[in-house]
C-alpha cells in the first residue's frame, strides 16, 4: 500500500502524489473502503481511487533506473505500426500505453517519430492518431523521467538528447 507523499504512476494519468489514504468523508461511498487521494503532478484535478482499484499503479522509477533507461534509449527497438485503419492503429498504440513500461513507451515514441519522418519524405503530414499517441507517450515518459531525475519537465527532452550524444560520442 502506498503512503501519503509517495510518488506513483497511476494508470494513464501519469505521475501522481499520494495526498491521503483513508475513507472518503462526506461522500456516498462505502464507509469501510480505503481510498487514495491522488494529485497528478502535472495536472490540476484530484483523483479519488479505491486502494484495491484494478487501475494500474506502481512507484515512480528511481533516479538510477531513469539514468539507465536514458543510456539504453539508442539500443531500444522502435515499434513502427503501418496499420492504416485508425481504429486498429489506436488499439495497437493503446496496448503499448497500457503496458505501463517505460521501455515500451520509448519504442512507441521512436516508432512514431520514424513513421513521421518517412511520411514527411513523401510530402505528407503525420496522421492525427500518430500525433495524439506520440504526445501521450511522451507525456507519460517525460513526466516520470522529470520526477525521477529531479529536472523540470521542459528539460527532459534536452537531457535525453545530451545523454544519448554523450553515450555515442
Amino acid at each position: 500500500m502506498f503512503q501519503p507523499g509517495d510518488l506513483i504512476v497511476y494508470g494513464s494519468s501519469g505521475v501522481c502524489r499520494v495526498e491521503k489514504v483513508g475513507v472518503l468523508e462526506g461522500r456516498t461511498v462505502d464507509p469501510q473502503r480505503q481510498y487514495y487521494t491522488l494529485q497528478p503532478v502535472f495536472e490540476s484535478e484530484v483523483i479519488y481511487t479505491p486502494v484495491d482499484s484494478p487501475v494500474f499503479m506502481r512507484p515512480v522509477m528511481t533516479r538510477e533506473q531513469a539514468e539507465r533507461l536514458v543510456r539504453e534509449i539508442p539500443s531500444i527497438g522502435e515499434i513502427v505500426c503501418t496499420e492504416r485503419n485508425p481504429a486498429n492503429l489506436r488499439g495497437r498504440y493503446e496496448a503499448s500505453l497500457q503496458s505501463h513500461q517505460c521501455r515500451e513507451l520509448v519504442s512507441l515514441i521512436k516508432g512514431i517519430r520514424h513513421k513521421c519522418r518517412e511520411t514527411e519524405k513523401k510530402g505528407r503530414k503525420m496522421g492525427q492518431v500518430d500525433q495524439r499517441y506520440r504526445k501521450k507517450a511522451e507525456g507519460l515518459l517525460h513526466g516520470e523521467l522529470s520526477i525521477a531525475l529531479g529536472i523540470p519537465l521542459e528539460q527532459v527532452e534536452e537531457y535525453i538528447r545530451e545523454n544519448m550524444e554523450a553515450a555515442a560520442g
